[in-house]
């Protein structure tokens, strides 16, 4: 039985005369890791076969690969088909996709059926190609579809309750679950019978699926440096801020190649994993909804797994002694001591509090409390995302000159050649390439998901974009993009945390890889 739609549009091809216009389409494909069934190629072969039966042309591709389909906003490619869908000048009428889930793995159906909607109302209709319904708009077709919205939401659910029991079986197998190692610390690969197969560098990852990684004592020079972090603050009585001090006095850096602060400190001194304990779960962000910090009983963890880098005596004394800070404050002094702090700097965060001397950690709040922001309204504190951008603004001005001058300083030490435009900051390097520097602040979405976006220069047109991502609050440099311009066009680029071996091939957790470039090297003449 043909449906109504093609009923149609057999009636009109019988009218003597008239031309039937063809439906313009565009496919959209999405993959992410789940079966070659749902392959690129595999979808649209089925989609080109369904266009052709209803004489429909191809006009253009949408795609989104490596994509989950939890979340709309953070699919490039479906925001773009929804944005020239409803144009005006749009090329096309029609969009086919492979199924329902290929559309969405929504929480919640209506939002499935939302985007669906916007399209319908610009006059483009949604095609499911692979999908037992007739795509008519008849009251079958909506209960299909509804169905089918459900279960692709309740499919990603099951999935994630069968991924997270994986990963609690893994944690107390003892293996590690994702997360950097940490200062005096390492990631260690091994295969399927435990045998070492080497250290992960920063950034790396396993990439045969049998394969585990362990945390080991790093170099003897940072174990020596952690366990004498722990004797300063147990037997010496000395604080986060002066342990950090004495550290930078010296030149010691952290993992991450940066000054020491408070923070960083109080998390070595905090984290488990200096005793050999494996912990897991302690901040949730299933179905990637909302970060939910968990109380400790919820906690997965698994003692004595690793190699101990600190004494387990020793830890618990500095455990018991941080913990007694904010033990012997009543409730009414931890909001005293939190409403001071809001007084002197005009606004609050977990690194502002972290960063104040012999005072409670951001994590006493949070425990004592249920949340920082519920600690912040009592308190009276609503954070003003405006105030806050603007001070992010003026970090980030303040930090541009000095990654320039950094940058100027390290390549002329190589013996590099460098100019700077004073007024644009473009450099000239050995008289062959230019180079600009782009800071990208830090965005946490709605979701509880990390954006940045980094701002090409199009005007200036350097041979390469020195993108500086910016940590989750915005105080220090996260990371490095060194973006060559023959690559990388346009005059935005989003980033996630993680952006597949594209993009992420120019990511650099220093800017030695780009000083380097500039290096003369001094070629004996041939005769």
């Amino acid at each position: 039985m043909a449906s109504r739609g093609e009923s149609s549009r057999e009636q009109d091809s019988g009218r003597a005369g008239e031309a039937v216009p063809l439906t313009r389409a565009v496919m959209y494909v999405r993959m992410s890791t789940e079966h070659q069934r749902y392959s690129a190629e595999n979808q649209q072969d089925v989609m080109a076969a369904y266009a052709a039966r209803r004489r429909m042309p191809i006009v253009g591709v949408y795609s989104d690969g490596g994509k989950s389909g939890l979340l709309g906003d953070q699919r490039d490619g479906l925001q773009r088909l929804i944005q020239d869908a409803t144009n005006s000048d749009r090329s096309f009428d029609a969009i086919l996709v492979y199924d329902v889930s290929r559309w969405g793995r929504f929480q919640h159906p209506d939002q499935h059926a939302y985007y669906e909607f916007i399209c319908w109302q610009a006059g483009v209709r949604v095609h499911y190609c692979a999908e037992q319904f007739r795509n008519d708009d008849s009251m079958p077709d909506y209960l299909m579809k509804d169905i089918k919205r459900l279960m692709a939401g309740e499919y990603s659910r099951e999935l994630s309750v069968k991924v997270f029991h994986g990963q609690c079986r893994l944690i107390l197998l003892g293996f590690r679950q994702g997360g950097i190692a940490g200062y005096g610390l390492r990631r260690v690969l091994v295969d399927h019978t435990g045998a070492v197969k080497g250290v992960l560098s920063m950034g790396e990852h396993k990439s045969i699926q049998t394969d585990r990684v362990v945390l080991e004592p790093g170099p003897p020079e940072e174990v020596k440096t952690v366990r004498w972090m722990y004797r300063q603050f147990a037997a010496r009585a000395k604080n986060e801020r002066e342990i950090a001090d004495a550290l930078n006095a010296r030149g010691t850096v952290t993992d991450l190649g940066r000054p020491w602060t408070r923070a960083t400190v109080h998390q070595v001194l905090t984290n488990e994993k200096y005793v050999g304990d494996n912990v897991y779960n302690r901040i949730s962000f299933k179905l990637k909804q909302k970060r939910v910090h968990n109380k400790a009983e919820q906690y997965v963890r698994a003692n004595d797994v690793f190699g101990p880098v600190v004494d387990r005596t020793l830890f618990l004394q500095v455990h018991e002694l941080i913990a007694e800070r904010s033990r012997r404050l009543s409730d009414e002094e931890l909001l005293a001591w939190l409403k001071r702090a809001y007084e002197e700097r005009g606004r609050l965060s977990a690194l502002i509090i972290d960063e104040y001397d012999a005072g409670p950690s951001s994590s006493a709040f949070r425990s004592r409390f249920g949340s920082l922001v519920r600690a912040y309204r009592l308190v009276g504190y609503v954070p003003d995302h405006d105030y806050a951008y603007l001070e992010i603004n003026r970090r980030l001005r303040m930090l541009h000159p000095e990654v320039v001058e950094q940058i100027v300083s390290a390549m002329r030490a190589q013996g590099a050649t460098v100019s700077r435009d004073q007024r644009t900051d473009l450099l000239t390097v050995n008289d062959e390439f230019t180079l600009s520097v782009a800071a990208a602040r830090c965005r946490q979405l709605v979701s509880g998901v990390y954006r940045w976006v980094i701002r090409l220069d199009a005007a200036l047109r350097p041979d390469v974009t020195v993108a500086v991502r910016m940590d989750w609050e915005n105080s220090l440099p996260m990371d490095y993009y060194f973006l060559p311009a023959l690559d990388i066009s346009g005059e935005k680029l989003r980033l996630a945390e993680a952006n597949g071996l594209f993009f992420d091939a120019y990511r650099f957790d220093s800017l030695d890889y780009l000083v380097a470039m500039a290096r003369r090297i001094h070629v004996q003449e041939m005769v």
